[in-house]
């Protein structure tokens, strides 16, 4: 016993996430979004620094 309390907590959460209305700021997410690419972590390596967990083998894989 004891799950009605917390299931009607979870319930009343949910009801407010879906119909309360919020403000997206989309510039922000515009700005957030391009500064970061998945492309950045590789660009900040030096020469000759290895990936300790890298196979050599990463061009050969599909």
């Amino acid at each position: 016993m004891g799950r009605g309390r917390a299931k009607a907590k979870q319930t009343k959460v949910a009801r407010e996430l879906k119909y309360s209305s919020h403000e997206t700021d989309f510039d922000a997410l515009q700005r957030e979004l391009s500064s970061s690419s998945s492309d950045d972590h590789r660009e900040d390596k030096q020469d000759g620094e290895d990936d300790p967990y890298s196979d050599g083998y990463d061009d050969y894989r599909r």
